[in-house]
């Protein structure tokens, strides 16, 4: 891990001062956690998966226009990544009733909805991230409406490339969770795509026997958790599958 000055750590990742002004080191961890860190365990291998999964992926968005903080992988654990200021919510896209939608509203599991549905969580993990609307957004200054309408035009942009990046790979994705911050410059900002895409952020589940390829295999105790996340990996086409070289854990394609 690097011995550069630690600035933040979360659940599943640690935040490094950069090489250079601006920038910091995105450290991807094996820690796993579900329901609010309620459940907890390291599992070998995840960070690296996580790492190149959502390198792959940022790389992708960058192509389509979409900006984010993501620089350049650094090496199997680390991204160099742009220092912004998250804003304090969590943007999460639902294409099919799953999780918490399905207990909040009585819907069934695996049922398709309507259009993409979009909702806003105050980042606050004392507080369990709660579901917050607009107005709440707005009352409270987490962000501007101008802001709020920008995070809803990326994420559903985001979700229109996804899904179908996924799709042409059979895999069907559910839901998942999308981080912002401000990039600053001088007294102007953008927003920017932040924190991670990975199958710890995203419901995954293979289109034909909708086995689950994401962190649901954690949360519900169905074991191969890192072997899920290597087949996203494998059909994405970063992953090759041999370990030639003794270690422990995957082996991604450079």
């Amino acid at each position: 891990m690097s011995k550069r000055r630690k600035i933040y750590e979360g659940k599943a990742k640690v935040l490094f001062e950069g090489p250079e002004p601006g920038t910091l080191v995105q450290y991807f961890k094996d820690d796993t956690t579900a329901f609010n860190a309620q459940k907890h365990e390291v599992i070998d291998g995840k960070g690296v998966l996580n790492n190149r999964i959502s390198e792959y992926i940022f790389t992708r968005l960058e192509e389509i226009g979409i900006p984010t903080h993501f620089i350049r992988t650094l090496n199997m654990r680390e991204q160099l990544i742009r220092e912004v200021e998250i804003v304090p919510l969590e943007v999460v896209v639902r294409n099919v009733a799953a999780g918490s939608l399905v207990k909040r509203l009585g819907l069934t599991s695996g049922e398709p909805l309507p259009r993409p549905l979009v909702e806003f969580y105050y980042k606050d993990d004392a507080l369990g991230d709660p579901l917050v609307t607009e107005d709440h957004i707005s009352v409270f200054n987490w962000a501007t409406p101008a802001e709020v309408d920008e995070l809803m035009a990326h994420a559903l942009r985001i979700n229109d490339f996804l899904t179908g990046l996924f799709y042409g790979v059979g895999i069907r994705l559910i839901d998942f969770k999308l981080e912002f911050g401000r990039l600053w410059d001088g007294e102007n900002h953008r927003l920017v795509l932040a924190d991670e895409i990975s199958p710890d952020s995203c419901r995954l589940w293979d289109t034909k026997s909708l086995e689950k390829l994401d962190k649901d295999r954690f949360r519900e105790d169905l074991g191969g958790l890192v072997d899920a996340y290597q087949e996203v990996a494998r059909r994405l086409g970063i992953f090759n599958g041999k370990n030639t070289d003794g270690k422990t854990g995957p082996v991604l394609v450079s």
